[in-house]
């Protein structure tokens, strides 16, 4: 055996040991403090008798409180801290270290070896660093270097020196499997052996293999909004999740993982990503979806299309009279031009316009909606909208005080008050009682004056109206919106050709109760510029996954929902599937968000998910595929199949599923255009064993065979693709350009495409370069 590789395995058997002896100590630790944890909760009030009998006892029990709470938060800080540190160390074990970098600093005489893994370690003394983290200032050496000069940048400032050598190692169980000295692009050969296998169910943290230009991605400190333009498969969203868990580490005295938030395409994807930073010893983060977020805000008001049914619509409705309107309309409300609008229509309500609610109580009228308006428009003009606003709430507040003072003679309450049963009694006694300041033991002694108790019966009867007002539930935004289709616009520039079919579809979904996707976030927006912005200033990152599906009018809203934040956004144009991206080229409209100076935007064109032989192709499906570069990593040709009916096809998909399997591939996709032929696929394979059907409201990423449609496959990979039917009939229509070319980019290892009669004309251009085989 090689003398360096034994020296190195001796290393590697240290490290082990070390990693052996931190892990029992902490094991013990963390046991004798969840221990200690459990039993001051248990014995929390026997040690801390509450006495209010004097100031004193009541200074006392609260200062004995403070302190035993205190001394509480010390040790589950203690004792969360340990764990975390346990965790570090589960995943060291499994891999202690994957790089090694021989860096000569200026100024020293000897070279110092760096050890880095997915945490630090250090031996028992803490003296010697025997793992560096991935994410600790040195450890950008090993990924943006090759031998020769090199620097990091640290809080102290810039550290220069040489990079004599750069290793590679697989250890996996304590032993060295492999090392190398590489000048090749770091994490080739490790690329290669993860690239290889099957995808797993969830996205692995693959730290040993990240790319320089991911790694400036990950390190990306100098703006407020960060670009990330990549091609499918370049790594995007994996170098998204790392570059969380390097702020997580930079900046751990002043950020937590609960202030970041990961906007995903669909619920079925945060699954697929949920396990890279625990892997890297982090905690996840909030994910959600913007869909997730409208439906929290206006549930209770509408019903709201989702993002995906107004994709299918846009597949599936071609032929429907109202479907040139509809995709106007989906394009103009996604603008940043209707967001302007919007914004000044807003500004237009300070002098007219605005629309109200009326207050009535038992069909009696309190107020009317025109009383209400003339009250707006007449009075504190002078102050700013909201606060005319909040005027109008306690002048309405002060009209239904004055209305309960004379309701509770009416005789409907006589009535209320001997329907009250036992239980609603008895609470309004205690209640009463306690109003005139008796102690709970006098209470059943106590005797109500009726007018009291038909005071509180009137008083607990106006309680929903009262909180309506509080929420400004007298303020028609319903009716607000609705104007700006009835005819508020009329004077806009811009407004598309179609705007009269436009307004008279918004209007009969609003009559229904129901909003457009399209029409959620202004309407929303609109809500907001009335009754003030719902801010959340104490999150201060967002990642947003798949942001070629946003529209400008999303990310503007997005901008003022998190004033505090800055912003990862990542996306590739090439995968724009939605409607209102028709036209836009690229992310350039968003550099208007904080404006260029506050911008950074980083192009990945290094596709790594599939083999050179898919890459190849797929690039040919879309205009300026050529600056896409392929992994050298060898395969077969995708594979044309065509066949003369459904039958044929459903006959040799599942023949093909069969031989798929034989390979031993984990993950198989049949990709179809849309839902609805997703249930009609799923219908026909039902007698494939095993065979599931994925939908929009599918939680979980599922091995085995699926079919699904290609939205839904989004950021996702599979070791083998079936595309469904690729034929003219389905892919004929341009727009769907980018549609085929995300179906097809989800093959790592094998594509099969197959269409019933002629294949779409996408294909021609890879046919002539014979890129596919027929």
């Amino acid at each position: 055996m090689d003398p360096e590789f034994q020296r190195e395995q001796k290393r590697v058997d240290r490290v082990m040991k070390e990693i052996a002896v931190q892990m029992e100590r902490l094991e013990n630790d963390t046991s004798r403090q969840r221990d200690e944890v459990v039993r001051i909760r248990r014995h929390f009030w026997d040690e801390n008798k509450v006495s209010i009998d004097s100031f004193d006892d009541f200074l006392e029990t609260i200062i004995g409180l403070r302190q035993e709470a205190q001394a509480l938060s010390a040790t589950e800080s203690i004792h969360k801290q340990s764990a975390k540190k346990l965790t570090e160390l589960r995943g060291l074990q499994k891999t202690p270290y994957f790089g090694r970098i021989d860096f000569i600093e200026e100024g020293q005489p000897a070279k110092e070896a760096v050890y880095i893994g997915i945490s630090t370690l250090t031996d028992a003394s803490g003296d010697e660093f025997l793992v560096y983290d991935w994410r600790a200032p040195v450890s950008s050496v090993y990924y943006d270097y090759q031998p020769g000069p090199a620097e990091y940048a640290t809080p102290g400032g810039t550290v220069k020196g040489r990079l004599e050598k750069k290793w590679q190692y697989l250890i996996r169980g304590g032993v060295l499997q492999s090392m190398f000295d590489t000048s090749l692009t770091i994490g080739d050969e490790i690329l290669q052996q993860v690239l290889g296998k099957s995808a797993d169910k969830q996205m692995r943290s693959i730290v040993a293999t990240i790319q320089q230009e991911q790694n400036r991605i990950i390190r990306h400190d100098r703006t407020r909004l960060l670009i990330v333009h990549g091609a499918a498969g370049s790594g995007k969203t994996s170098a998204a999740l790392q570059r969380i868990a390097y702020l997580l580490y930079k900046y751990r005295d002043r950020l937590n993982a609960d202030q970041i938030i990961l906007f995903s395409p669909n619920a079925m994807f945060s699954h697929y990503v949920s396990n890279v930073l625990p892997e890297l010893g982090e905690e996840n983060m909030q994910q959600v979806t913007f869909q997730d977020y409208l439906h929290h805000r206006l549930s209770g008001q509408f019903e709201i299309e989702n993002p995906y049914g107004q994709l299918e619509y846009a597949l599936t409705a071609t032929d429907e009279p109202a479907y040139k309107a509809r995709m106007a309309g989906i394009r103009f409300k996604a603008s940043v031009h209707f967001f302007e609008a919007i914004k000044f229509y807003r500004k237009a309500l300070e002098k007219s316009g605005m629309r109200f609610k009326g207050m009535s109580f038992r069909g009696e009228p309190i107020v009317s909606a025109k009383q209400v308006e003339e009250r707006f428009y007449t009075s504190d003009t002078s102050l700013r909208f909201y606060s005319r606003l909040e005027k109008l709430r306690d002048w309405l507040l002060h009209l239904l005080n004055e209305a309960e003072q004379l309701e509770w003679k009416e005789p409907w309450v006589e009535e209320a008050i001997e329907l009250l049963s036992n239980d609603d009694y008895s609470k309004a006694q205690a209640y009463l009682a306690k109003k005139s300041g008796l102690k709970r033991k006098a209470t059943a002694d106590y005797e109500m004056d009726p007018k009291d108790l038909a005071r509180l019966v009137v008083h607990q009867k106006l309680k929903p109206l009262r909180k309506k007002i509080r929420a400004f539930g007298f303020v028609d935004i319903k009716g607000i919106y609705r104007q700006l289709f009835e005819g508020s616009l009329e004077t806009s520039e811009r407004l598309p050709l179609e705007w009269a079919d436009i307004c008279r579809s918004t209007l009969d979904r609003l009559d229904e109760k129901k909003l457009f996707y399209e029409d959620a976030t202004p309407f929303l927006l609109m809500k907001e510029l009335i009754l003030g912005f719902q801010t959340n200033s104490s999150i201060k990152h967002i990642v947003v996954d798949e942001a070629q599906d946003y529209s400008p009018f999303q990310f503007e809203f997005l901008k003022r929902l998190f004033p505090a934040a800055k912003m990862t956004v990542l996306g590739d144009f090439n995968q724009a599937i939605f409607a209102h991206t028709d036209g836009m080229g690229d992310f350039g409209v968003l550099t208007s968000l904080y404006g260029p100076e506050e911008t950074e935007v980083i192009d990945l064109v290094r596709s790594y998910r599939a083999t050179k032989p898919i890459i190849e192709f797929t690039r040919m499906l879309i205009p300026g595929g050529e600056r896409i570069i392929p992994f050298e990593r060898d395969g077969e040709r995708p594979v044309l199949n065509q066949v003369a009916d459904h039958a044929e096809l459903h006959r040799q998909i599942a023949d093909k599923v069969a031989d798929l399997r034989s390979k031993s591939y984990g993950s198989i996709a049949i990709i179809c255009k849309s839902a609805a032929e997703s249930a009609r696929a799923y219908g026909a394979l039902s007698g494939i064993e095993g065979i599931k059907q994925l939908k929009s409201g599918s939680a979980e990423y599922q091995q085995g065979v699926v079919v699904l449609p290609s939205y839904l496959a989004k950021g996702i990979e599979f070791d083998a693709v079936i595309l469904y039917d690729a034929s003219a009939q389905v892919y004929g229509e341009e727009n769907l350009r980018r549609i085929f070319y995300t179906a097809c980019t989800r093959a790592m290892h094998e594509l099969q495409i197959y269409c019933v009669g002629e294949p779409t004309p996408f294909l021609l251009e890879a046919s002539r370069n014979k890129l596919v085989q027929t």
